[in-house]
């Protein structure tokens, strides 16, 4: 009945002229009819046997990947009266697991869906000819399953290993928390996770619209009633986390990420070897730019093209043994010779690379692996000179020299920062031949940091790198040497911020969006960040044991947060039916005084 319906009804519009709109008729078929009754036998109450219930508690038809079922669930109840069993409803656990309340796809579907969407990055685009060859669906109900269903059990399944957690901080004596955020976008509320650091197990993972301490110890007072005492806490330094740490969580060790720490002190430096890098560039560039972009012309007719490949590729030279030995008559006397060009060219296209290093402080630092590098192309540029005289070698060779006097001063000052540079780091490295004690990484930076203060004497150019030395180093001295009294306690964040990278390329990819992206960790991010299981199975699985209950929580926690970005819609068609339920809602509100 169901299919003979919708097809009269369109015969019938045919024929008498009128025009029906186009609908594609959903068919669902039913192969098998199926009835679940509850596994429990006896009342948990009293111990008699239950009964079942003349009605159904539920019926409803259920897609799987591979066929469609007819599911219904008899509830059973206590025959006693004076049981409070006797008005209980319990169902089949076997029944509940075929799909999720509120789904008419089965377990398979969501988790294939949410396999797909986390591990192979698929959009919804993508996913919906898999599934529609097989399944009645569209991209946009792809796109809501995805939504609705496959996200919301991440957070599901990341409570489940409780014991887990329990058993590593009964063998540690405690649990370690790492915290770290992801900087804000355009006044946007900013993403923050905080996780375990011996499981990877994702405590709590939101958004924080302040990074004030009143909102940093809001986001700690959950863990004040755990069970589990805090080893210590590692995050970065923004304002607020430290005296949220420190009192929210007190006489606890608080690890500051040593690599944010190291960037920061580096930063005068990192400032004026950029602020060089980049007046050498244009010194270099003004006499001698146009020579170091010269490519050396190819064949004739093909000016301007360098190496071309397609249907019509780009010609190839002949073998070396191929060629003839004749003399081959020049285009024109000032047409550099082959010979000396295929030696120039590399060193050109070389130079013209050194003017646009980018640093990476404060372990790489632009300005000086460009001075390096230069002052052993100069020397290499001539040796070729005494050898052969080549007018773009020597225009290079005396542009280099005219960029290099204004700044030769400066650059006399770099090599105590470069060694000073290296020794930090080489001090915060552990070493595997000796156990990892503060007072040897505290001393030695000390010691380095006090050679660093006396600067001003001997290079008066970094004298407000040196006072800023000081003062990073007495505000992140606290912080900094508990990793190497708490086994298991890192000494960076970075890996923390690596998941919040890793998350951002899969969102871009799924979205194909790149101005998108910030939106869509703005509306699921914190669901986003989750890990998953590593096989489609065990997600499988996972789903399995996961309560109805927490199930449909966690949904009702996802919607009401994606309710905040009903207006914030560029389609006018999305944001008139949220306009008019507030002028509503705002006609119901009583009459002010002023009319």
């Amino acid at each position: 009945m169901g299919e003979k319906s919708p097809c009269n009804l369109c015969e019938r519009g045919q024929d008498a002229g009128q025009e029906v709109p186009m609908r594609t008729p959903k068919r669902l078929y039913p192969a098998e009819r199926l009835i679940y009754h509850p596994e429990l036998l006896t009342c948990p109450h009293c111990g008699d046997l239950l009964v079942m219930w003349n009605s159904l508690a539920w019926d409803k038809t259920v897609q799987t990947l591979d066929r469609v079922l007819s599911l219904a669930a008899r509830p059973g109840h206590c025959p006693q009266a004076t049981c409070p069993g006797s008005r209980m409803r319990l169902l089949s656990a076997q029944a509940q697991q075929m799909a999720p309340a509120g789904s008419t796809y089965g377990d398979d579907v969501l988790v294939r869906i949410g396999w797909r969407r986390q591990h192979q990055r698929a959009t919804s685009g993508e996913m919906h000819p898999a599934l529609s060859s097989q399944r009645a669906s569209s991209a946009s109900h792809v796109r809501d399953l995805s939504q609705s269903f496959s996200l919301p059990l991440l957070a599901c399944h990341e409570r489940q290993p409780r014991d887990r957690l329990a058993q590593v901080a009964k063998a540690q004596g405690g649990v370690i928390i790492a915290l770290d955020g992801l900087a804000p976008q355009g006044g946007a509320p900013q993403s923050w996770g905080m996780r375990e650091l011996s499981t990877g197990l994702t405590l709590r993972s939101g958004w924080l619209c302040q990074q004030d301490q009143p909102t940093f110890e809001a986001f700690l007072e959950p863990l004040k009633p755990l069970e589990w005492p805090m080893l210590a806490v590692l995050s970065d330094k923004p304002t607020g986390v430290v005296p949220a740490v420190a009192t929210g969580l007190p006489h606890r060790r608080h690890q500051l990420c040593q690599a944010h720490s190291r960037r920061h002190l580096a930063e005068p430096l990192a400032e004026a070897d950029a602020a060089v890098k980049g007046e050498l560039r244009q010194r270099v560039r003004q006499p001698v730019g146009h020579v170091i972009r010269q490519e050396p012309r190819t064949e004739p007719g093909q000016a301007g093209v360098l190496t071309v490949t397609g249907l019509v590729p780009s010609p190839l030279k002949a073998p070396q043994a191929l060629v003839s030995h004749h003399p081959t008559p020049r285009v024109s006397p000032l047409a550099p010779e082959p010979d000396a060009d295929e030696v120039v060219s590399p060193l050109l296209r070389h130079t013209r690379s050194l003017l646009t290093l980018k640093g990476r402080p404060p372990l790489r630092l632009a300005g000086i692996e460009t001075s390096e590098r230069r002052d052993n192309v100069a020397r290499c540029r001539l040796e070729r000179l005494a050898q052969r005289y080549e007018p773009r070698l020597a225009q290079l060779s005396q542009g280099r020299q005219a960029a290099v006097a204004p700044c030769a001063q400066t650059h006399q000052a770099w090599p105590p920062g470069a060694a000073w540079r290296r020794a930090i780091a080489d001090l915060f490295e552990p070493v595997p031949s000796r156990p990892i004690i503060a007072a040897h990484v505290a001393g030695p930076l000390r010691d380095s940091l006090d050679t660093v203060r006396r600067w001003p004497q001997a290079t008066p150019t970094f004298s407000p790198c040196a006072l800023h030395l000081d003062t990073v180093s007495r505000s992140s001295w606290s912080g900094l040497f508990h990793c190497s009294d708490v086994p298991g306690l890192a000494r960076t964040n970075n890996a923390r911020a690596s998941r919040f990278r890793d998350t951002s390329r899969r969102v871009l990819r799924i979205t194909g969006q790149k101005g998108f992206t910030p939106r869509m960790r703005q509306r699921q991010g914190a669901w986003e960040l989750l890990p998953q299981p590593p096989t489609e199975a065990k997600i499988r699985e996972a789903l399995r044991q996961t309560p109805t209950e927490d199930l449909a929580q966690e949904r009702q926690r996802f919607a009401a947060h994606r309710q905040r970005f009903r207006m914030q819609s560029r389609s006018l068609r999305q944001t008139q039916m949220p306009l008019d339920q507030l002028r509503q809602r705002w006609s119901a509100l009583p009459p002010t005084g002023t009319g």
